[in-house]
This record gives structure tokens, sequence and C-alpha cells, in this order.
């Protein structure tokens, strides 16, 4: 992408201009040492004098102060700071009036800028010193003194750290006492306009103006900006056209548009572009009849698409609507601030939207998409550390829905969307992840992980047998990307990852595991074992494997646990399939999973009181063992056996005292105990034959 550049034949003001600042996406305010207030609008390229300043002011920087946060009547800002040469800086008023002048710094004050809630001010002056302001100017402290100019600042995008220049060096400098300070250029384009004073962007990111030494304001758009999906390629080649070519027939349509192009996404073959005013939805299958439906307000600050449908943020909210233009819902949460909201910080699937809370980072807002309520009983995703990215998976059912995210350590994790009522667990998939990236058509997960790139072809096999998940990883060698490289999609077997320089590199995985993942999720368990017979891989066996289990399919478990030489688990397997009822091997199955009190509970409801209390004198779970023996008033002489025969083994003496009481006077019975476990088996036998009678019958 590049920048176009427009001029008008004659400059409107008579000596340099210093500063500009934008109060909506079409309408900008300009300042020169002409003393002049010149208010630009771009729709109707009208100008006209705001106001003249005193001749002692000679303007330097101009910014204004953020709209109110929530209110959607006021679409543009209504007062701005003004610094000047001779060490104030000024709060005027949209109409031209000085609210206050303030003594500020020795010397020129060179920048001043609000912070995004407009609760403080920052500036910056010829002596060196980064002054923090209040709203209404009172000085509340000097953050850092250089020992020279400092040019230029910024605010971090939670208010919390600055970002100022010192020579030819950048610096972030937080505003808590004693934290790390930080110190680290693009496209070049020089116009004929003398010295460039100050450069301002618009709101919407695709516009800026410049203030020129020879009184000219000089603006430029971005042009030549590409979205790629699949076959199709889209390029904007002016502010109001773009261009799709189909590289499979080489094809080109032209898409015209009243309005300026502001932001577009192309994913699930539908293009979705925002303008200033409009919203356009085209389907990759006919370009000529596009369904338009107009903006709640115009500045689009982000697009993003799921399978069903797409969502639009823009400075009054988040808006979810179908590829039809139909509106679904609004998700709306205390303190929302749409404006710092972006792509790392919303995900959308077919049924929930996950948004990074910004009071407290540690938390994932979750919501139904049909409705914009939050999910379930309300309760939000709560992490033990700051949250950095999230992304939920795109396809499966709404239960099984799950969200993995980055944290400040840059640990990757994942957990269940749906909560159940109960607490989730958050477990982690690897550590040093900067980037991630769910597939559109499965879920298989990819990142970025130190010099690797990573692919999860079945996230979650952690639920079902964490032993086996690195051998479910496909890892290369990621060092070529350069530092901090960027996913940008991860569509059908090709990753396109952005590099630092801002070139596009596209990488190619195996397109095996996504054909499984089809195979598994229809069931078609043979296809499956055929596939993975024929490509040979441990990857794709050890996939089968979990994704067998998790579907309680332990035939084909059985086959794919052998394929990689798990014979243990193989083993196991074969003693769960001659279990003799349905209950007994689920939850044998749930054990195998790690999932155990869901094992206990399975077999509680079924009335199999022994086979629970046997799993957990299996796990040495001696409390629980003879907690439920007690409660059931049954095998309790069965749980003393099996404890005593434990010390035995290990040579040590009782001192459990609840055992200690109720192995007082108890001979045990070795003969009697196990016939009873005889008559237990035999019943479950005869139940869950009795069971298979009535089906039977059922069915005739």
């Amino acid at each position: 992408m590049r920048l176009k550049i427009s001029l008008l034949k004659e400059p409107k003001h008579q000596e340099l201009v210093s500063c500009v600042g934008w109060t909506t996406a079409e309408e900008l305010y300009s300042c020169s040492d002409d003393h002049q207030i010149v208010k630009w609008n771009l729709l109707t390229s009208e100008t006209s004098q705001i106001v003249k300043l005193p001749d002692d002011i000679y303007p330097i920087d101009l910014h204004w102060f953020p709209k109110s946060l929530g209110i959607k009547k006021q679409t543009q800002a209504e007062s701005f700071v003004l610094t000047s040469s001779d060490g104030k800086f000024h709060l005027i008023s949209k109409l031209g009036r000085v609210e206050k002048s303030v003594e500020a710094h020795c010397g020129a004050v060179l920048a001043g800028r609000w912070n995004y809630e407009g609760t403080a001010l920052v500036t910056v002056g010829e002596d060196g010193q980064i002054k923090i302001w209040s709203k209404s100017g009172m000085l509340r402290s000097t953050l850092a003194q250089q020992g020279t100019p400092v040019y230029s600042v910024a605010w971090g995008p939670d208010s919390e750290k600055v970002l100022y220049t010192a020579g030819k060096q950048l610096i972030i400098k937080p505003l808590q006492p004693n934290a790390k300070v930080l110190q680290w250029s693009y496209a070049l384009e020089k116009p004929n306009t003398g010295s460039i004073f100050n450069i301002a962007w618009s709101i919407d990111g695709t516009q800026i103006a410049g203030a020129c030494g020879n009184g000219h304001v000089v603006f430029a758009h971005v042009v030549e900006q590409r979205w790629e999906w699949k076959n199709f390629q889209i390029t904007l080649t002016k502010r109001r056209t773009m261009q799709v070519r189909n590289v499979l027939n080489d094809a080109v349509d032209l898409l015209e548009f009243r309005d300026r192009v502001i932001k577009a996404s192309l994913n699930y073959a539908h293009l979705v572009v925002s303008t200033s005013l409009q919203c356009y939805v085209f389907s990759t299958k006919n370009w000529n009849t596009p369904l338009i439906f107009d903006l709640r307000e115009g500045t689009v600050s982000l697009i993003l698409q799921a399978e069903r449908h797409f969502l639009l943020v823009d400075g009054g909210g988040i808006y979810l609507y179908s590829y039809e233009g139909r509106f679904i819902s609004s998700p709306k949460f205390p303190g929302m601030r749409t404006d710092i909201l972006n792509a790392q910080t919303v995900s959308l699937s077919n049924d929930t939207i996950a948004i990074k809370d910004k009071a407290d980072e540690k938390i994932i807002l979750l919501f139904e998409a049909s409705t914009g309520k939050p999910l379930g009983d309300g309760k939000f995703l709560s992490h033990k550390n700051e949250i950095l990215e999230i992304a939920l998976d795109q396809k499966g059912l709404t239960n099984d829905r799950k969200i993995a995210f980055i944290d400040k350590n840059r640990d990757l994790y994942i957990t269940s969307v749906k909560r159940f009522g109960k607490e989730e667990h958050i477990i982690k998939l690897g550590t040093m992840v900067h980037t991630l990236a769910w597939n559109d058509t499965c879920n298989i997960l990819c990142g970025l992980q130190d010099t690797r790139l990573t692919v999860w072809y079945y996230p979650n096999t952690v639920y079902v047998d964490r032993d086996i998940l690195l051998k479910t990883l496909y890892e290369r060698d990621a060092s070529e990307f350069s530092k901090n490289p960027h996913i940008v999609s991860f569509v059908g077997n090709q990753v396109t990852i952005r590099r630092a320089d801002g070139s596009l590199v596209h990488i190619s995985i195996s397109p095996y595991p996504a054909i499984l993942h089809e195979y598994v999720s229809g069931s078609k368990w043979e296809d499956a074992v055929r596939l993975c017979r024929f490509v040979k891989e441990q990857t794709m066996w050890a996939c089968l494997a979990a994704m067998a289990v998790a579907n309680r399919d332990m035939t084909t478990a059985e086959i794919a646990y052998a394929a990689i030489g798990e014979i243990d688990k193989v083993q196991y397997i074969k003693s769960i399939k001659d279990l003799p009822s349905k209950e007994s091997k689920m939850a044998h199955i749930l054990m195998f999973s790690g999932n155990i009190q869901e094992a206990e509970i399975v077999l509680l409801q079924a009335g199999l009181v022994y086979q629970a209390i046997q799993i957990n004198i299996n796990l040495y779970n001696w409390e629980r063992a003879l907690e439920l023996a007690v409660k059931y008033k049954t095998h309790v002489d069965t749980v003393l056996a099996y404890r005593q025969k434990f010390l035995e083994t290990f040579g040590k003496q009782e001192t459990n005292k609840r055992y200690l009481q109720y192995a007082e006077g108890l001979q045990i019975d070795w003969e009697k105990i196990k016939a009873k476990i005889e008559m237990e088996i035999t019943k479950e036998r005869e139940r869950s034959s009795s069971q298979s009678s009535k089906n039977i019958d059922l069915k005739h």
C-alpha cells in the first residue's frame, strides 16, 4: 500500500503551517504562523477561517479533545489544545475562543496530546521536559527530563505509557515510577512543500494531513491496499474504486463506491466494505449486485467475519449483521470503549463474540452472537495474568466451542467457552507464543512460538490425552520471518504471515489433518483409519487416537494407539471394551482422559456404587473411597481390606483416624470380600443384559 498526495493550487495560509488536527474523518483544522485557524471540509473542498489568534501566539501543535465516550449524538470533538512558541499551551473551543492559557515550559511547547479518555494532557518542550497535566490544565507531574528538546509525544493505548522522541531514539516511558523504560522508520515520500512541521492521521486511519513550511496543507490517502482470500485478490486502486482479480482465470471486476472506502474485509466467500456512510456486502459468486445498508456512525474501525455473519465496530458500538444485511445483535458492557478494540482483542465465531475487557485485562467477556447477551450464566472468563490476544475456534458445535489466548508471559492457553455452571480448566498449550490464528475450515490452531511456526493439528488433545500432545504437532523453523512477525490469516492449508517490514509470506501445511477432521466430524471412522494408513505419519495417528477417545469410539482409538506404539493404553482400552455395562465403559473412558470426578458421577447416577468406590481405590483416593462406602453403607470392609493391603506392601502402619475408627474390631475376610465383589460384577452384567433386552423389545 502507499499514499496518494493532493494539494490545492494556491496555499490558504500566508506563512508556514505549523500544525493540523482532524475533528471528523472529513473535517480538519490547520494553524499557521500567520495566526489564522482554518477549517477544511474534504467532502465539499471548502475552507473557512475560524479565528485569527493574537499576534504574540505562534502555534506549534494542535490536538483535539477526545469526543465523549458512549454518547452517540456527539460525533466530533468540541475543543482542542494548542501549544505555542511562548512556552504556553492554550485550551480553545471549536468556535475559536481561548478558554485558558497555561505557562508550561521554558522555551517553546513543541507538542501536546490528550490521552484517550481525555483525563490527562502530556506536553513536551524545548527544555527537554515531559509534563503531565489534568484536564483543566493543572500540573500533575514532570515525567522525564531530557538534555535535548523533545519534538513529539504520543500516549499508549492504555494511557499508562508515553512515547516521546530523544535525538535519534524513541523512548517509551511508563507513568508508574521506577518502571522499565524501552528504547527502538518505513516508507518515504518527499512532497515539494518545504519542511513538514506536523502530521495528523484521520480518525479512520486512511488519510493523513501535513502542515507545510510554504503555507500549504498537504493531504494524502492510502491506496493499493490489498486483501486476499483463496483465488481472489482485491486492490484498492482509488479512494472509491476496488479491483477484483480471480487468479484462476485472470478475470477482473471493478467495484465503484459512492463514498471513500474506509475499511474492508475478505473472508468466507464475502467481501465487506465500509465507506464513510454505507456498508457494502459482496458475494464472491456475484460481484455485480452488492447488498448495501446505511451505517449507524460513519467511522468503522474494525470488521470481523465468521461463516454466518460479520461484526462492525465504530465509535458508537459493536454491531453484528448477517450477510443478507439483517441486523442481529449489539453486545454492550460497562465501560465499553470501542476506540481501542482491534482484531487481537475481539473475536467472532458462528455463535459467540469474545471481547477482552479493558477495565480488567485478565478478563474475557463472552456474548451470544444471536442475542448480544452474556453467554450462559453470565460469568466471564478470568485468567491469572493480563491477556494480550484472543481467538475463538470456528467450527463444530456451540457446546464444544473453545477459545485460545496469549497472556503477558507469552504463554498460550485454551479453554471451553461454555461454562456449564462449573469452573472449566484453562490449560496451557505452549510457551513463548507471539501470535496465533485458528483455521477457517476446521479447528486447527497455528502460532509463532519463539523461533518456530507451530501447528496444533488437534488442540483438544489436551482434554483427552495430554501425553500424546507433542505427537499431534507440526513444527518448522520461523527464523526467516525476522523479528516481530504476525499471522494475518489461516485459510485452508495456507498460513499467511506479515513480517515486520510489511511483506507477506505464505506457508503451506499438510492438507491431510483437515481431511481427517472432516471424516471425524462426519463419524466416518473407517475412512479416517484408511487415510492414516495411506499417509503413514505418526502425527495423523496421534490426532486420530485423541479424536476417537473424545468421540467415545474405542475401536478406532485402539487401532490408532497401537500405530503410535502406546501399548499400555491399548491394553487399557481393551479392558474398557470388556466391561459389562455402558456406564462403566463411559466412566473408564472419562478416567482415561483424566476426568475422575465426572467418571464417579456417571457410576453413582447409574447406581454402581461399588464401581465408584473401586475406581477411587485404584487411584489411591483413600479418603473418598471410605467416604462413599460410609455414605452408601456398603463395602466398608472392602475399602479397609484394600487399605490394609496397601499399607502392608509398603511396610507402614495406619495413622488415618477415620480408618482406625472403622477398622476397630473388624476382621478382614478376603474370601467374603471377593464373593461380594463377584456378586457386584454379576449384578452389573445382569442389569446390562436386562437393559439390552428391553431395547430390543422396544425396537420390535
